[in-house]
């Protein structure tokens, strides 16, 4: 099925749960068809998700940081969904926690092939179908982890880094193509995954204190914030890093 009045195609990885599943019931509902890729190939488990909002969903399963996939999983949603690409998220992500010392090879690895890799990857196979449409919106999901230093996060803030790098890069690069390249880092984000730890541990006391609004963010937020990009298509936007943690960041 596909909706006649559809604003277009926007890929969004690792879109089964979480943020990526915030981020595609977001562009949903604004109108654009979603390909959804993940690992699993299932749709975006998201509270309050409607058979409509369904409607627009086109899921694929896919390894990320396997250009091969993603080539393969792109150009099916792309068909499926009957629209052409004008935008794609690149949301998948794993996190890796470790002493400095102790942080072996195979993992830094596969945390930065996941986290970072896939996003030069996935952004170059979405460029030949942008090129198509003249233009398009690029936007990565990097963390505010990126000018921070965090103990025992050496890894998983050097992924986050890089993203911000290359959005920097791209932007500049495809800005004479019409594609423009942004980076939303979110702080600290409530998830399923993390939701006990938040609200029943220590972590939940020290964010109350250290974040300015009091509270962590939850998915819906960052959903909201990407879908308005897409939403605003503001053509002199470019490059830049948004944000998103409720002034955490920037508290002495």
């Amino acid at each position: 099925m596909t909706v006649s009045n559809s604003k277009g195609c926007i890929i969004v990885t690792g879109a089964s749960r979480g943020i990526g599943a915030a981020i595609s019931l977001g562009l949903a509902r604004a109108g654009y068809m979603v390909g959804c890729l993940s690992r699993s190939g299932e749709t975006p488990h998201v509270d309050g998700a409607t058979d409509a909002d369904r409607a627009h969903w086109f899921s694929a399963k896919c390894d990320v940081s396997r250009p091969e996939q993603l080539k393969e999983a792109m150009a099916s949603v792309i068909k499926r969904s009957g629209q052409s690409l004008v935008g794609l998220v690149n949301n998948a992500g794993i996190h890796s926690q470790g002493r400095v010392e102790s942080i072996a090879e195979a993992e830094f690895k596969n945390v930065m092939d996941v986290n970072a890799y896939s996003v030069l990857a996935a952004s170059q196979v979405a460029y030949h179908h942008l090129l198509e449409n003249k233009g398009g919106l690029i936007v990565n999901i990097g963390s505010f982890f990126d000018k921070l230093g965090i103990k025992q996060h050496l890894t998983y803030c050097a992924t986050k880094a890089a993203v911000a790098a290359m959005t920097r890069c791209m932007a500049v690069e495809w800005a004479s193509k019409g594609i423009r390249v942004l980076n939303v880092a979110p702080g600290y984000i409530q998830t399923d995954f993390n939701r006990e730890m938040i609200e029943k541990g220590p972590l939940g006391e020290f964010l109350a204190k250290r974040i300015p609004a009091g509270v962590p963010g939850n998915a819906h937020d960052v959903g909201q914030l990407v879908t308005s990009l897409f939403v605003l298509n503001s053509p002199y936007m470019t490059g830049e890093t948004i944000y998103i943690d409720g002034g955490h960041g920037m508290l002495q």
